[in-house]
């Protein structure tokens, strides 16, 4: 497991926790709505004709090692 939680969710806009590819929320898995984001920045728009609400983490840029 990679620590994150799946269920966490971030609007539009909002600061990007950490850097790594995040997929709308839709359910459909559009590879074009997925973004690579860096830490810091803000979460882009959704794309137009899509669904979703928000952004969730799929693979961490950068996973912790313990």
């Amino acid at each position: 497991m990679n620590g994150t939680n799946s269920t966490e969710r971030w609007k539009p806009g909002e600061i990007v926790p950490q850097s790594g590819i995040y997929a709308c929320d839709c359910g459909k898995e559009h590879l074009w709505s997925k973004s690579t984001d860096v830490r810091g920045h803000r979460f882009p728009p959704l794309p137009y004709d899509c669904s979703g609400q928000s952004w969730t983490l799929r693979t961490q840029a950068h996973p912790e090692t313990h």
